[in-house]
């Protein structure tokens, strides 16, 4: 089983294809598995590397609070243990905000960066849609208090539906993800999540040195696009990519233009 042992933890990862090593960091709950509909594609024009973050699967749950910026030091870490000096990175919703975390932090790892769905920050406009903090029962400004009132029983329920928006999603995959949260730790879950609702880059963000492409769907009811507005209008030179009607979890549902425009962008 490939494991490895940085940042404190043991981290789960799966390395697929050949060719230029493209990381790709997934979201809240979110597992390796989480690229299915992406690896078939991705793997012809690049080694991909997927993983379990930490809190999640067979990656260790450790109890202490969690930060993107630890999170997106296991991202390092795991490119030292591959020996991978340099990456393309792909990050969606929480793997978004990883990503950013890990384009500032560590910008000479970077080739270039794909943010999908994601955010600068999750308090105030332009952070969480209002319909998930209606869904999840706190308000807008919601205190550190009110997020730690949040539990896994109520993201599980809330989250998940509100990331698809096709009736096909809804019969069929909402149920399965549904499932498969399940089987996860529940306080590794929880413990994103207030990462997430920690998460501020806004006045980091010009120091993203990386060719960028920011990318969402026009429908998304967990993350606004407009954050992808303000992402795309403070990261240098960041090209902007809104698909009409796709919602959080377009890149399954829309995969193939999603898969499009990201290699696209890449190959380029």
């Amino acid at each position: 089983m490939p494991i490895a042992n940085i940042n404190g933890i043991n981290l789960f990862y799966k390395v697929h294809g050949r060719g230029e090593p493209l990381v790709l960091i997934t979201g809240l709950g979110g597992g390796h598995g989480a690229w299915f509909f992406q690896l078939r594609s991705f793997k012809k024009h690049f080694q991909c590397i997927t993983m379990d973050n930490r809190g999640i699967g067979r990656t260790d749950k450790p109890s202490e609070h969690y930060t993107l910026r630890t999170m997106a030091d296991d991202i390092a870490g795991l490119m030292n243990y591959l020996g991978i000096d340099k990456a393309h990175v792909v990050g969606i919703s929480m793997g978004g905000m990883i990503s950013q975390e890990v384009a500032i932090n560590h910008p000479e790892r970077v080739k270039k960066l794909v943010l999908g769905c994601t955010a600068a920050t999750t308090s105030g406009t332009g952070g969480v849609h209002s319909d998930l903090m209606e869904a999840l029962g706190i308000g807008e400004d919601a205190t550190e208090a009110d997020i730690d009132t949040v539990s896994f029983k109520r993201i599980i329920n809330n989250v998940i539906p509100l990331g698809f928006n096709k009736r096909f999603s809804k019969i069929f995959i909402v149920p399965f993800a549904k499932i498969y949260m399940k089987r996860l730790a529940g306080e590794g879950i929880v413990g994103q999540f207030k990462a997430i609702m920690s998460h501020n880059t806004l006045d980091r963000l010009h120091l993203i040195k990386a060719p960028t492409l920011v990318i969402t769907g026009t429908a998304d009811r967990l993350v606004p696009p407009e954050s992808s507005d303000i992402l795309a209008s403070q990261i240098p030179n960041a090209r902007l990519v809104k698909v009409e009607g796709g919602s959080h979890s377009f890149l399954v549902e829309m995969s193939k233009r999603f898969n499009r425009e990201v290699l696209d962008f890449l190959r380029a």
